[in-house]
Protein backbone atom coordinates (compact mmCIF):
# COMPACT_ATOMS: atom_id res chain seq x y z
CA UNK A 1 0.00 0.00 0.00
CA UNK A 2 1.57 3.29 -1.14
CA UNK A 3 -0.79 5.74 0.65
CA UNK A 4 -1.22 7.81 -2.55
CA UNK A 5 2.51 8.41 -2.81
CA UNK A 6 3.82 7.87 -6.31
CA UNK A 7 6.43 5.12 -6.44
CA UNK A 8 8.83 5.36 -9.36
CA UNK A 9 11.15 2.64 -10.62
CA UNK A 10 14.42 3.46 -12.41
CA UNK A 11 15.83 0.42 -14.21
CA UNK A 12 19.41 0.49 -15.45
CA UNK A 13 21.15 -1.05 -18.44
CA UNK A 14 23.43 -4.07 -18.46
CA UNK A 15 22.43 -6.42 -21.32
CA UNK A 16 21.84 -9.94 -19.93
CA UNK A 17 22.28 -8.70 -16.39
CA UNK A 18 19.13 -6.66 -16.97
CA UNK A 19 17.19 -9.90 -16.55
CA UNK A 20 17.67 -9.27 -12.82
CA UNK A 21 15.02 -6.55 -13.14
CA UNK A 22 12.45 -9.32 -13.55
CA UNK A 23 13.43 -10.77 -10.18
CA UNK A 24 13.20 -7.35 -8.53
CA UNK A 25 9.73 -6.85 -10.03
CA UNK A 26 8.74 -10.27 -8.72
CA UNK A 27 9.82 -9.31 -5.20
CA UNK A 28 7.94 -6.01 -5.38
CA UNK A 29 4.78 -7.77 -6.51
CA UNK A 30 5.01 -10.36 -3.71
CA UNK A 31 5.29 -7.57 -1.16
CA UNK A 32 2.45 -5.47 -2.62
CA UNK A 33 4.69 -2.57 -3.67
CA UNK A 34 2.67 -0.93 -6.46
CA UNK A 35 4.74 0.85 -9.09
CA UNK A 36 3.18 4.05 -10.41
CA UNK A 37 5.74 4.99 -13.07
CA UNK A 38 8.86 3.56 -14.68
CA UNK A 39 11.97 4.99 -16.34
CA UNK A 40 14.39 2.65 -18.09
CA UNK A 41 17.72 2.67 -19.85
CA UNK A 42 18.80 -0.01 -22.34
CA UNK A 43 17.98 -3.45 -20.83
CA UNK A 44 16.00 -1.59 -18.19
CA UNK A 45 13.86 -0.06 -20.91
CA UNK A 46 12.92 -3.53 -22.17
CA UNK A 47 11.84 -4.79 -18.75
CA UNK A 48 10.22 -1.45 -17.92
CA UNK A 49 8.22 -1.24 -21.12
CA UNK A 50 6.99 -4.81 -20.81
CA UNK A 51 5.90 -4.26 -17.21
CA UNK A 52 4.29 -0.93 -18.06
CA UNK A 53 2.34 -2.71 -20.78
CA UNK A 54 0.81 -4.93 -18.12
CA UNK A 55 2.93 -8.07 -18.40
CA UNK A 56 3.50 -9.42 -14.89
CA UNK A 57 6.84 -10.55 -13.48
CA UNK A 58 5.87 -14.24 -13.65
CA UNK A 59 5.12 -14.03 -17.39
CA UNK A 60 8.37 -12.14 -18.06
CA UNK A 61 10.30 -14.74 -16.07
CA UNK A 62 8.76 -17.62 -18.01
CA UNK A 63 9.53 -15.91 -21.31
CA UNK A 64 13.18 -15.25 -20.40
CA UNK A 65 13.86 -18.74 -19.06
CA UNK A 66 12.18 -20.46 -22.01
CA UNK A 67 14.73 -19.00 -24.43
CA UNK A 68 17.83 -21.14 -24.87
CA UNK A 69 21.34 -20.20 -25.97
CA UNK A 70 20.53 -20.91 -29.64
CA UNK A 71 17.44 -18.71 -29.45
CA UNK A 72 19.46 -15.76 -28.15
CA UNK A 73 22.27 -16.38 -30.66
CA UNK A 74 19.80 -16.42 -33.55
CA UNK A 75 18.90 -12.79 -32.83
CA UNK A 76 22.25 -11.60 -34.19
CA UNK A 77 21.51 -10.79 -37.84
CA UNK A 78 25.11 -9.91 -38.72
CA UNK A 79 25.78 -7.66 -41.70
CA UNK A 80 28.59 -5.58 -43.15
CA UNK A 81 29.31 -2.64 -40.82
CA UNK A 82 27.15 0.39 -41.51
CA UNK A 83 26.70 2.03 -38.14
CA UNK A 84 26.66 -1.39 -36.46
CA UNK A 85 27.46 -5.07 -37.09
CA UNK A 86 23.97 -6.26 -36.13
CA UNK A 87 21.05 -4.93 -38.16
CA UNK A 88 18.61 -5.48 -35.31
CA UNK A 89 15.61 -6.69 -37.32
CA UNK A 90 15.37 -9.97 -35.41
CA UNK A 91 15.81 -8.21 -32.09
CA UNK A 92 13.08 -5.78 -33.10
CA UNK A 93 10.80 -8.75 -33.83
CA UNK A 94 11.47 -10.11 -30.34
CA UNK A 95 10.86 -6.69 -28.82
CA UNK A 96 7.52 -6.59 -30.62
CA UNK A 97 6.54 -9.75 -28.74
CA UNK A 98 7.82 -8.44 -25.40
CA UNK A 99 6.66 -4.81 -25.42
CA UNK A 100 4.04 -4.88 -28.17
CA UNK A 101 3.49 -2.57 -31.12
CA UNK A 102 1.75 0.14 -29.09
CA UNK A 103 2.18 3.79 -28.19
CA UNK A 104 3.17 5.24 -24.84
CA UNK A 105 -0.37 6.51 -24.29
CA UNK A 106 -1.65 2.92 -24.43
CA UNK A 107 0.57 1.66 -21.58
CA UNK A 108 -1.03 0.80 -18.25
CA UNK A 109 1.81 2.47 -16.29
CA UNK A 110 3.48 5.76 -17.31
CA UNK A 111 6.86 4.94 -18.85
CA UNK A 112 9.85 6.74 -20.34
CA UNK A 113 13.14 5.48 -21.69
CA UNK A 114 16.53 7.02 -22.25
CA UNK A 115 18.66 7.07 -25.38
CA UNK A 116 21.70 9.14 -26.36
CA UNK A 117 22.11 11.46 -29.36
CA UNK A 118 25.24 10.11 -31.05
CA UNK A 119 26.22 13.47 -32.54
CA UNK A 120 25.58 15.87 -29.64
CA UNK A 121 25.93 13.43 -26.75
CA UNK A 122 22.68 14.75 -25.29
CA UNK A 123 20.35 12.67 -23.18
CA UNK A 124 17.17 11.93 -25.10
CA UNK A 125 14.11 11.03 -23.05
CA UNK A 126 11.42 9.32 -25.09
CA UNK A 127 7.87 9.12 -23.75
CA UNK A 128 5.71 9.63 -26.82
CA UNK A 129 5.05 7.70 -30.00
CA UNK A 130 5.98 4.08 -30.60
CA UNK A 131 7.20 2.20 -27.52
CA UNK A 132 8.87 -0.37 -29.74
CA UNK A 133 10.93 2.24 -31.60
CA UNK A 134 11.86 3.98 -28.36
CA UNK A 135 13.11 0.80 -26.71
CA UNK A 136 14.99 -0.19 -29.86
CA UNK A 137 16.81 3.15 -29.67
CA UNK A 138 17.56 2.78 -25.97
CA UNK A 139 19.29 -0.60 -26.46
CA UNK A 140 21.38 0.38 -29.51
CA UNK A 141 24.88 -0.45 -28.32
CA UNK A 142 27.28 1.61 -30.46
CA UNK A 143 29.12 -0.35 -33.18
CA UNK A 144 27.35 -3.58 -32.21
CA UNK A 145 23.80 -2.54 -33.25
CA UNK A 146 22.72 -0.35 -36.11
CA UNK A 147 21.78 3.23 -35.30
CA UNK A 148 18.18 4.30 -34.81
CA UNK A 149 16.93 7.48 -36.46
CA UNK A 150 14.31 9.22 -34.33
CA UNK A 151 13.00 12.74 -35.00
CA UNK A 152 15.94 13.41 -37.31
CA UNK A 153 18.49 12.36 -34.66
CA UNK A 154 20.70 9.28 -34.63
CA UNK A 155 20.28 7.55 -31.29
CA UNK A 156 22.35 4.97 -29.44
CA UNK A 157 22.25 3.16 -26.11
CA UNK A 158 21.08 5.39 -23.26
CA UNK A 159 23.68 3.86 -20.94
CA UNK A 160 26.26 6.17 -22.48
CA UNK A 161 24.63 9.17 -20.85
CA UNK A 162 22.40 7.93 -18.02
CA UNK A 163 22.89 4.38 -16.78
CA UNK A 164 20.09 4.35 -14.17
CA UNK A 165 17.55 7.12 -14.95
CA UNK A 166 16.67 8.23 -11.43
CA UNK A 167 16.34 11.84 -12.58
CA UNK A 168 13.82 10.84 -15.24
CA UNK A 169 11.63 8.96 -12.74
CA UNK A 170 11.76 11.96 -10.41
CA UNK A 171 10.81 14.35 -13.22
CA UNK A 172 7.85 12.10 -14.04
CA UNK A 173 6.47 12.84 -10.60
CA UNK A 174 7.77 10.08 -8.34
CA UNK A 175 7.68 10.81 -4.60
CA UNK A 176 9.83 7.75 -3.96
CA UNK A 177 12.36 6.44 -6.49
CA UNK A 178 13.58 2.86 -6.34
CA UNK A 179 16.69 2.47 -8.50
CA UNK A 180 17.98 -0.88 -9.76
CA UNK A 181 21.60 -1.02 -10.90
CA UNK A 182 22.88 -4.23 -12.50
CA UNK A 183 26.44 -3.09 -13.27
CA UNK A 184 28.97 -4.73 -10.89
CA UNK A 185 30.67 -1.90 -9.02
CA UNK A 186 33.91 -3.56 -7.89
CA UNK A 187 37.04 -5.25 -9.18
CA UNK A 188 35.32 -8.63 -8.78
CA UNK A 189 33.81 -8.40 -12.26
CA UNK A 190 34.85 -11.90 -13.32
CA UNK A 191 33.04 -14.35 -15.52
CA UNK A 192 32.45 -17.83 -14.17
CA UNK A 193 34.84 -20.34 -15.72
CA UNK A 194 34.28 -24.08 -15.42
CA UNK A 195 37.16 -25.80 -13.68
CA UNK A 196 39.79 -27.24 -15.97
CA UNK A 197 38.77 -25.10 -18.92
CA UNK A 198 40.66 -22.24 -20.42
CA UNK A 199 39.07 -18.82 -20.43
CA UNK A 200 37.09 -18.25 -23.60
CA UNK A 201 38.14 -15.31 -25.73
CA UNK A 202 35.43 -12.60 -25.55
CA UNK A 203 33.39 -12.03 -28.69
CA UNK A 204 32.56 -8.62 -30.17
CA UNK A 205 29.43 -8.21 -28.03
CA UNK A 206 31.35 -9.17 -24.87
CA UNK A 207 34.16 -6.73 -25.66
CA UNK A 208 31.82 -3.82 -26.26
CA UNK A 209 29.76 -4.52 -23.15
CA UNK A 210 32.84 -4.87 -20.95
CA UNK A 211 34.08 -1.54 -22.31
CA UNK A 212 30.67 -0.11 -21.41
CA UNK A 213 30.98 -1.59 -17.92
CA UNK A 214 34.40 -0.12 -17.30
CA UNK A 215 33.43 3.35 -18.47
CA UNK A 216 30.00 3.27 -16.85
CA UNK A 217 31.26 2.41 -13.38
CA UNK A 218 32.34 6.04 -13.07
CA UNK A 219 28.95 7.35 -14.15
CA UNK A 220 26.62 4.90 -12.39
CA UNK A 221 27.06 6.59 -9.01
CA UNK A 222 26.17 9.96 -10.53
CA UNK A 223 23.06 8.52 -12.15
CA UNK A 224 21.94 7.01 -8.82
CA UNK A 225 22.05 10.37 -7.06
CA UNK A 226 18.64 11.29 -5.70
CA UNK A 227 17.32 7.73 -5.42
CA UNK A 228 15.51 6.88 -2.19
CA UNK A 229 16.41 3.19 -2.44
CA UNK A 230 19.16 1.59 -4.52
CA UNK A 231 18.99 -2.12 -5.29
CA UNK A 232 22.18 -3.76 -6.52
CA UNK A 233 21.59 -7.40 -7.52
CA UNK A 234 24.80 -9.43 -7.21
CA UNK A 235 25.93 -9.64 -10.82
CA UNK A 236 29.52 -10.65 -10.10
CA UNK A 237 30.29 -13.72 -12.16
CA UNK A 238 27.76 -12.90 -14.87
CA UNK A 239 28.79 -11.44 -18.21
CA UNK A 240 26.67 -9.09 -20.35
CA UNK A 241 26.13 -11.99 -22.78
CA UNK A 242 24.82 -14.54 -20.25
CA UNK A 243 21.22 -14.47 -21.47
CA UNK A 244 21.14 -18.27 -21.23
CA UNK A 245 21.63 -17.96 -17.45
CA UNK A 246 18.29 -16.17 -17.11
CA UNK A 247 17.08 -18.31 -14.20
CA UNK A 248 20.18 -17.58 -12.09
CA UNK A 249 20.25 -13.87 -12.93
CA UNK A 250 16.53 -13.43 -12.18
CA UNK A 251 17.05 -15.19 -8.84
CA UNK A 252 19.71 -12.66 -7.86
CA UNK A 253 17.27 -9.88 -8.68
CA UNK A 254 14.58 -11.49 -6.55
CA UNK A 255 16.95 -11.94 -3.60
CA UNK A 256 18.12 -8.33 -3.71
CA UNK A 257 14.55 -7.11 -4.13
CA UNK A 258 13.37 -9.04 -1.07
CA UNK A 259 16.25 -7.69 1.00
CA UNK A 260 15.32 -4.13 0.00
CA UNK A 261 11.65 -4.34 1.05
CA UNK A 262 12.16 -2.96 4.61
CA UNK A 263 14.13 0.01 3.20
CA UNK A 264 11.46 0.60 0.56
CA UNK A 265 8.69 0.62 3.18
CA UNK A 266 10.68 3.06 5.29
CA UNK A 267 11.20 5.35 2.28
CA UNK A 268 7.48 5.29 1.51
CA UNK A 269 6.66 6.10 5.13
CA UNK A 270 9.07 9.07 5.10
CA UNK A 271 7.83 10.53 1.79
Amino acid sequence: MNDNKKIGLALGGGAARGLAHIGVLEALEKNNIKIDLIAGTSAGSVAGAAYARGTGAAALKEMAISMGLRDWASLADVRLPHGGFIAGKRIKSLLKVIVGDITFSELEIPFACVACDLVSGDEVIIKQGSVLEAVRASISIPIVFSLVKHNNRYLVDGGLINQVPVNVARAMGADVVIAVNVIPMSHRRKAKQPRGRKAKEPGLFDVMMHVFDITNIRTVLDSLEGADVVINPDMHGFTPADFHLAREIILQGEISGELAIPEINMAIARA
